[in-house]
């Protein structure tokens, strides 16, 4: 099996090779950064040598400074886009410094005359400067505010990230989160590179956050660059060794609760001509995934991953880069109680692999052409207990593959009030799958029951069946072309494009998507107002989706798998509006607001196997979303940041439902809240840094985040919770007067008035509805708080920094979902303490 993978591997990357070789000449790959460049003069146009330009976002935190040659020239590289204050300063000259808007991998020119004068000029950032007139809703998020988040789960930094920082998002569990009212769909595009398959850890292994610099989180107006999951796009830039001269680099190890270990290190190294940046992460512990208990049972996992980034610039018009990604992750599933007892023992192993070359090539000052060619692998297998009888209800395994070849490229174009691109994107995805099932609890299926489904018989084990057994494979192709314009009219910017997608996979289908866009600013109040239009074309989620598209409506259990009437899953079109605005308070605080509407047609979710990561993708016949976002930051203000995100989303959708696999499951027959939608949710985060001690530096960190409660349609009412078994009960915080049901006793009856839950809201008898009043998880407070020092010898070059966290300070027991048809049963992880040691240079 080593040899076999192995072999793939190279296979891959000798047939990405090839690719570039033949493509080079002719194509360039599109990174999501630009660059600036310029010469530093003196009032007798004489160069200026050794002169120090900072490019700096208040909002980000972002900061690159870089000195000149002796020819007065200097490059700043990998700039994601924002807007910026560029500083420039040399002995004997006043400092000076100005705004420079960074929106396309085009280079920006930005020629600069010192006068001669005082060394030194404070620098002032004014409203206008804070905010950005586009027509997107987004949010931008540094390097420097990611390495200060509180991470809750093992493998999990990036949607820990995008969770916290981004407005509109509502947690799951094992580091899930629902844009704006949809479950997990979100394309990440890294260095130009589409990834629109699932990123969660028990699908595949994410992009580590140690080895971004930045990333620009999307949910609404998003351009026709990007396609196929369009309710969040994470557009990040990931860390380069371009111009570092001086080798830098750091190493951190952690040590935690449930025994957590963590180490990882970076290094980055390189010149004006080439660079490399290299990072490593190892992650183990005990409580690997949130599990259905609050107490951890078989839970314990690894992950280790290795990227590299190598850039070669062999001229001023020409760039290469290569990203080079290997992952594995290695976990138990956790048990419940009963399951522990019996000796459960299903675990799962994935590994990835990513290999993205690409080149950029300058025509002109205003003409760039890129390519990004691309192979991913992610390889998945799930393993049953040695003991088949030791699974219940059911004993199951899987083993799928996921491939995915690609090609994406484009002409970028700047000039005057035109911000163009013109591109297309190839991709072939490979899908092979094997899935295998069989009853092992006889009450699971029982023929006596009302509820007994017969197309499950043939694989109750108990009663002489056996395993049921799928396998199959199929290719996806799909092609795309895009055009779209950025034009700056006055104080107006508008977007003007347009997205053409064709599918060719299990189903066919295609569509032509405007996207459209305005905002305007207002001068005089520091205000941006914006509204938007996008057609988006929704691709089928290619996880299991083979078996998936087999099983018809109401999944496996209500029909016969390859029947002529099974309707595969097909693609979903979406109607999105978006109205927002931006406001400058004063010279250091900006609040942003936008309002989303979504109607979608086949709109997707997932059904998932019990609690365990084994997942299939559903469709429903429409829903409709909307909801408001709010965002409001804090610049650095005497070492004191802070920032706010919060959002409200309804999310409804319509039946009928295709595809899964439903095992004893009552969908709902009308329009129902499903369980992406939260009424409210925020997070609200502090950082202080110590001005007086400035080699020493310590800061504190104090996070604060609120979910009022996801839908929990399997708690009806108080009834049905009677019939739940006592750990199920005990899960939910189940009470009758001062009786709590424990996990090994239970309440078959109650007739006192006071009963409930503590962890679900229950409606009230007979006033369920599963649009206007659908039962509930309980609203939580989580609060974090971390402490430390960046440099806590006080030493100029190799740094020690040293960090104390504290996750979930007040202990709070609270549930995630609870017997989710699309989720499962997940508590949030009991208080941890973690110590972390480091070293830079």
């Amino acid at each position: 099996m080593i040899h076999r993978f192995s072999l793939r591997v190279a296979q891959a990357a000798t047939l990405i090779t090839m690719v570039l070789v033949l493509v080079v000449s002719a194509w360039g790959q599109s990174m999501s950064a630009g660059t600036v460049t310029g010469t530093v003069t003196d009032p007798n146009n004489a160069v200026v040598p050794n002169a120090s330009v900072t490019i700096e976002n208040a909002i980000t935190g972002y900061r690159q400074t870089v000195n000149t040659g002796l020819d007065g020239v200097f490059r700043l590289n990998n700039i994601p886009f924002n807007n910026y204050v560029v500083s420039v300063s040399a002995p004997g000259f006043t400092g000076t410094r100005g705004s420079l808007s960074i929106r396309s991998s085009v280079p920006l020119t930005s020629n600069i005359q010192l006068t001669v004068g005082a060394t030194s000029e404070t620098v002032t950032v004014t409203g206008v400067e804070l905010i950005e007139n586009d027509p997107k809703a987004h949010v931008d998020v540094d390097k420097s505010l990611m390495d200060r988040l509180p991470v809750r789960d093992p493998g999990s930094g990036l949607s820990s990230v995008v969770t916290l920082a981004a407005p509109g998002v509502a947690a799951d569990s094992n580091g899930g989160f629902h844009p704006l009212g949809d479950h997990f769909e979100s394309n990440i595009s890294l260095d130009g590179q589409p990834i629109s398959d699932q990123q969660s850890k028990f699908f595949s292994t994410q992009i580590p956050v140690n080895t971004i610099q930045s990333i620009e989180v999307i949910t609404g107006a998003v351009p026709p660059e990007f396609g196929d999951k369009t309710s969040l796009i994470i557009n990040a830039t990931s860390r380069s060794g371009l111009n570092q001269i001086k080798p830098t680099g750091n190493f951190n190890a952690l040590y935690g609760s449930f025994g957590t270990t963590h180490e990882d290190g970076s290094l980055a190294y390189g010149n004006a001509k080439g660079g490399n940046f290299v990072a490593f992460n190892y992650e183990r512990s005990n409580r690997f995934l949130d599990s259905a208990e609050f107490k951890a049972l078989h839970d314990r996992g690894t992950a280790v991953n290795i990227f590299d980034r190598l850039d070669y610039s062999p001229n001023s018009k020409d760039t290469f880069h290569l990203n080079l990604f290997l992952a594995r992750n290695r976990f138990q599933t956790p048990n419940e109680f009963d399951q522990q007892a019996l000796g459960q023992d299903q675990g799962q192993v994935v590994r990835t692999i990513n290999i993205a070359p690409g080149f950029v090539h300058i025509f002109s000052p205003t003409t760039v052409l890129s390519l990004n060619p691309y192979y991913r692998l992610d390889n998945v297998k799930y393993f049953s207990s040695p003991d088949p009888f030791a699974d219940q209800p059911l004993t199951f395994g899987e083993s799928r593959r996921l491939n995915n070849v690609g090609l994406k490229g484009d002409l970028s174009y700047v000039k005057g009030k035109h911000n163009a691109k013109f591109g297309m994107q190839i991709s072939h995805t490979f899908l092979t799958e094997g899935f295998q099932f069989g009853i092992t609890d006889p009450g699971f299926n029982d023929p006596a029951s009302p509820d007994f489904l017969p197309g499950l018989l043939p694989f109750d084990l108990t009663r002489g069946g056996h395993l049921f057994g799928f396998r199959g494979h199929t290719d996806i192709k799909q092609e795309a072309f895009f055009a779209q314009d950025n034009l700056t009219i006055g104080n107006a910017n508008i977007l003007l494009g347009v997205r053409f997608d064709n599918y060719n996979g299990i189903t066919h289908d295609k569509l032509i998507q405007p996207r459209l866009g305005i905002s305007y600013l207002v001068k005089p109040t520091n205000t941006v107002l914006r509204a938007s239009y996008t057609r988006n074309f929704e691709t089928p989620y290619n996880e299991n989706l083979i078996l998936s598209s087999t099983t018809g409506a109401g999944g496996l259990a209500n029909g016969i798998l390859g029947d002529s009437s099974n309707l595969p899953l097909l693609p979903g079109k979406r109607h999105q509006f978006n109205v927002g605005f931006q406001q400058a308070l004063g010279k250091r605080i900006v609040v942003d607001g936008d309002y989303f509407y979504k109607r979608t047609t086949n709109a997707y979710d997932f059904n998932v196997l019990f609690n365990t990561s084994v997942v299939f993708p559903i469709s429903w016949q429409s829903s409709k979303l909307d909801g408001v976002s709010a965002r409001i930051n804090l610049t650095n203000y005497k070492g004191l940041s802070a920032f706010m995100v919060a959002g409200h989303t309804r999310a409804r959708y319509f039946p009928p439902e295709s595809g899964g696999l439903f095992f004893n499951s009552d969908l709902p027959s009308g329009v129902f809240r499903i369980d992406h939608d939260q009424a409210f949710q925020q997070t609200t985060q502090v950082q202080y840094q110590v001005q007086r001690w400035k080699r020493l530096s310590p800061y504190f960190a104090f996070t604060w985040r609120y979910d009022s409660g996801l839908v929990a349609g399997a708690v009806p009412d108080f009834d049905t919770a009677l019939t739940f078994t006592a750990d199920q009960q005990a899960q939910i915080g189940l009470f009758c007067g001062s009786t709590f049901a424990t996990p090994t006793q239970g309440i078959t009856t109650c007739s006192d008035t006071n009963r409930g839950a503590l962890r679900v809201r229950i409606p009230a008898d007979g006033t369920a509805n599963d649009d206007h009043n659908p039962p509930r998880i309980a609203p939580r407070h989580l609060f974090d708080f971390s402490a430390g020092t960046d440099n806590l010898l006080r030493t100029e070059h190799t740094k020690l920094s040293l960090r104390f966290t504290v996750l979930n300070l007040t202990n709070k027991e609270a549930l995630y979902n609870f017997q989710s048809t699309f989720s499962g049963t997940h508590f949030v992880s009991p208080r941890s303490f973690q110590g972390q040691i480091g070293v830079s240079f």
